[in-house]
């Protein structure tokens, strides 16, 4: 029985007990019975209006032309109030693929395109496969659906590059955003007071029914389905695309995570194979990583001399709660890279020397080298470098840097360990679940087997200058077996 009721009830047991009672004092307690039973009508009102509201069908269904998926289709009033957030227009400012760009010049896509293009996985997963199945509750639809729209809702401009030199986490601000006092909060609510919190929780992948997390969020799921076949797209490689209308159609709703139906498990090894192929020759493509070190030494640098109490010609308002460590959701949101790219372009013209050029290299392209380095072996070499750089004038700081990436492709469950992975499952014809690597030969010859690649960047054009410090720069060139013909 709700408070309200039981309020109801007690009152009108006391009021049957006053038959000796005068007449006003009867008045009196009707008139609290009757502001009771208003309040009451109110909220069942209230309640039912958020349950019209989570059901609401646009009169027209609206459509986005998609290069991957065709057409992104959207029914739900819900979908379509948030889709025009300022929040989540706010990702048509953040490139999916952060300095990609800089390496394949059609990786030009946003967070917005990606977000819908989960969103339209994941809408076609709870429509035309698990509605109606065993293991899925219509309930969660859209649920899943907000939660795929808003998985990224939180990443920053160039996002991974800022996380890191300002500590930062994209995933606690979507989790600010979704929570917080915003447009997209505001249309979440009129779901219900819970829908929020809910919706947080599933990206935060704490939500009870990890059926819903996995779709989002798992070894096999509609975020990494959709950005690499659009990756792929528009940095206009071969290697991310699979067949996922297949994987589609054999995924199968289980308690706590999506399986595979056997006759699948061909089309699942290709979209491994596929997310391999797409890390190493796209995303830790050597110059994409070049132009993130750069980038990544410019905020430093801004940092530094904000720090330093240095004069900026043109002073990096935007920059300063994080410079401070003390961001607010406002000021986060104020960031895109718009934004950025407009500070780097007037640090062009500081009378900081580094910044100045390290700014012109990142808006120019005009990007570091890099030779194959191995920190186990060349640990020495790395400390002889660094002392003739800063001899030859070059802050080894910020013009010599090692930077390392790592990945692995596909896991099975590791218990306690950091990152823990829910395997990929296979449902076979018996009824019986088996971990996908105990069937796949090709998956189990990859599965846990981490690759590392370690590369050292350097300004090679500062380096073949012999105009000044000619010995330094020529033992530099020696330890870094630069050919003495690229001298000038």
């Amino acid at each position: 029985m709700s408070i309200i009721n039981k309020v109801l009830s007690r009152s009108q047991i006391y009021l049957g007990m006053m038959d000796n009672v005068p007449k006003a004092d009867k008045s009196f307690h009707k008139k609290i019975i009757r502001l009771q039973e208003g309040c009451h009508n109110e909220i069942e009102q209230k309640r039912g209006e958020k349950m019209a509201y989570s059901e609401e069908k646009l009169l027209e269904e609206k459509v986005f032309k998609d290069p991957v998926h065709r057409y992104v289709h959207v029914r739900d009033r819900v979908i379509w109030d948030l889709i025009g957030t300022k929040e989540f227009q706010r990702l048509r400012r953040i490139k999916q693929l952060g300095t990609t760009f800089l390496t394949f010049h059609g990786a030009e896509h946003s967070r917005f395109n990606h977000s819908l293009g989960v969103y339209e996985i994941v809408r076609r997963i709870a429509d035309d496969v698990f509605e109606g199945r065993p293991g899925w509750s219509h309930d969660e639809r859209l649920l899943s659906l907000c939660a795929a729209l808003l998985h990224d809702l939180g990443h920053g401009p160039f996002s991974h590059s800022f996380e890191k030199v300002f500590q930062l986490d994209h995933e606690y601000f979507t989790q600010a955003i979704i929570l917080g006092d915003t447009e997209v909060n505001a249309v979440l609510s009129r779901v219900g007071d819970d829908f929020p919190k809910n919706v947080a929780e599933v990206i935060a992948k704490t939500y009870q029914n990890k059926l819903v997390i996995s779709l989002i969020s798992s070894q096999i799921d509609a975020d990494r389905m959709d950005y690499l076949q659009r990756d792929a797209y528009f940095t206009g490689v071969s290697y991310g695309h699979f067949d996922m209308e297949r994987i589609l159609r054999v995924m199968r709703p289980r308690e706590d995570q999506v399986v595979i139906k056997k006759s699948g498990m061909h089309a699942v090894e290709d979209y491994i194979m596929s997310r391999y192929q797409m890390y190493w020759q796209v995303y830790f493509h050597p110059v994409t990583r070049s132009a993130e070190v750069i980038l990544t030494k410019i905020l430093h640098r801004a940092k530094a001399l904000h720090e330093q109490y240095y004069s900026f010609k043109s002073h990096p308002v935007h920059f300063y709660s994080m410079f401070e460590e003390e961001v607010t959701l406002e000021d986060y949101l104020k960031l895109d890279e718009s934004v950025i790219l407009y500070y780097f372009q007037m640090w062009q013209e500081e009378d900081d020397l580094i910044l100045s050029d390290l700014c012109r290299r990142f808006m120019n392209r005009n990007l570091f080298k890099y030779a194959e380095f191995d920190p186990a072996k060349e640990y020495k070499k790395l400390a002889e470098l660094s002392i003739l750089f800063d001899k030859a004038g070059m802050d080894p700081e910020y013009y010599l840097v090692v930077d390392s990436s790592s990945d692995l492709p596909y896991d099975f469950y590791r218990p306690g360990e950091e990152e823990e992975r829910l395997p990929i499952h296979l449902l076979m014809k018996s009824g019986e679940i088996r971990e996908l690597s105990r069937e796949s030969e090709i998956v189990d010859a990859i599965s846990g087997k981490r690759r590392t690649d370690h590369k050292l960047y350097y300004p090679i054009d500062f380096i073949c200058d012999d105009s000044s410090a000619k010995e330094i720069k020529r033992k530099i060139r020696k330890l870094l077996d630069i050919d003495e013909s690229k001298v000038h």
